[in-house]
């Protein structure tokens, strides 16, 4: 049988909704849902699967994944957080609602560490969210803004999902990294504003007012650790370093700090981090090999020039077509993990943001801030459910504080949309080339 485009997409996305709704793990469903379609088409054969997981792990940008996961890890088991928000709470503990704000600045300063949200939400959340109860914070706001906060990590380079979208795409992760960056800063400065106004409102505490011996203290203990992000980044700009290099040196370097300069890691654990991190990269890159053949196959059928024609039907322009690109990663980020969104959302609508003119690195920090977003909205949320299991809460007692921080993140993502200058000025100013 030779199926119709229609038919062939029915029987993906229906068995695919099937499989979710059955509850069975994203990463099996995608691949389970090509089956019928493999088994059915007379063109296609079973090794078809095989033969495009293969291609999707054939990627030498890819290794950066687990790395940059066991930087995040050894970071959290080292002790390494701590110093982090020691020196987030130097910052910014002055202000009112200063743990509030702590807790926000040590999000960014995580990101730009471990390029992993779950592994914010998780370390850092582990210890402020028990902090913010005893110091008075309303239980739901803890959870809610620790969730929030954690999103940054996929945003402020280095982050796992432009590593990811940067291999997919053939786009450079380098441009990507400098475009996250000002987006990424700005979400966390409207963040602090929502946090000050929390505290305006139910009069949240200041944390500490900083003597110069605590800060200096604080900025002695974190230089080694903020040293991180510098190699990181510097090293993939300037060219010196691949991002998969780049992610083993974070690596290094972090299990040098651990074991070596803090001597917060012993060897034995070692072994136990190593497995955590296994098991979890291999969550992500078996979602990438599944993912690419779903993708694969929505390409076969022709499903990405089915939509260009429609949006360029519809004539929405420039600013229409992003606004419906950000609307549909919002939509597919309830639901799916943001590395399957970005290989099969992401490929279907390179092609027409293209033809909508908007650059490959808008289109990027476009759908994944959108993407971050479903980090903390239900049903997926992962953060979220991080956050709520640490602070011992139902997920939907926390969903009011949760949108209402939300608010003004999407405000910052609407800006990009209208000014997309803001997420390119940077890579302008340094790697100008990059986005030719």
């Amino acid at each position: 049988m030779i199926l119709s485009t229609g038919i062939a997409c029915a029987l993906l996305v229906g068995c695919f909704l099937i499989l979710v709704i059955l509850r069975v793990p994203v990463a099996f469903a995608l691949g389970i849902a090509t089956i019928p379609v493999v088994t059915l088409e007379l063109r296609l054969n079973p090794f078809i699967i095989i033969d495009r997981m293969f291609q999707s792990y054939n990627s030498f940008i890819l290794l950066a994944v687990p790395f940059f996961l066991l930087a995040a890890n050894l970071m959290n088991s080292g002790k390494i957080t701590d110093k982090l928000i020691d020196l987030a709470r130097v910052l910014t503990g002055w202000m009112p609602g200063g743990l509030g704000h702590v807790n926000v600045a040590v999000s960014m300063l995580f990101a730009g560490i471990s390029g992993s949200s779950t592994a914010d939400a998780a370390g850092c959340g582990k210890i402020l969210i028990p902090a913010m109860i005893k110091e008075g914070y309303d239980r739901r706001f803890a959870i809610a803004i620790t969730a929030c906060s954690s999103v940054m990590g996929v945003i402020i380079p280095p982050s796992i999902l432009m590593i990811v979208w940067g291999g997919v795409m053939q786009v450079s992760v380098g441009a990507l990294f400098l475009a996250g960056a000002v987006p990424g800063f700005l979400i966390g400065f409207s963040l602090m504003a929502t946090v000050y106004g929390y505290a305006k409102v139910y009069n949240y505490p200041i944390t500490m007012k900083p003597t110069w011996r605590s800060a200096f203290k604080a900025f002695k203990g974190s230089f080694l650790a903020m040293l991180t992000p510098i190699f990181v980044i510097y090293g993939i700009v300037a060219g010196i370093v691949t991002p998969t290099e780049s992610a083993i040196i974070a690596a290094g370097y972090s299990l040098f700090l651990g074991m070596v300069v803090y001597r917060t890691v012993s060897p034995k654990e070692v072994g136990t981090i190593l497995y955590d991190t296994g098991r979890f990269a291999s969550i992500s890159l078996f979602a990438i090999g599944t993912a690419s053949v779903f993708g694969w196959l929505l390409a076969y059928y022709n499903v990405p020039r089915l939509i260009i024609e429609l949006l360029t039907d519809l004539h929405l322009g420039t600013f229409g077509t992003s606004l419906v690109i950000a609307f549909l990663f919002l939509f597919f980020g309830l639901f799916i993990d943001a590395i399957p969104t970005i290989i099969i959302l992401g490929t279907v609508l390179l092609p027409v943001a293209e033809q909508a003119n908007i650059s490959p690195v808008v289109f990027a920090i476009i759908g994944i801030i959108s993407l971050a977003f479903g980090l903390v909205t239900p049903p997926y949320g992962l953060c979220l459910l991080i956050s709520a299991s640490i602070g011992n809460m139902n997920v939907v007692k926390v969903l009011k504080e949760v949108f209402i921080i939300l608010l003004p993140m999407l405000f910052i993502l609407l800006l990009i949309i209208l000014f997309p200058e803001i997420a390119l000025w940077l890579p302008k100013q340094i790697m100008p080339g990059a986005l030719k």
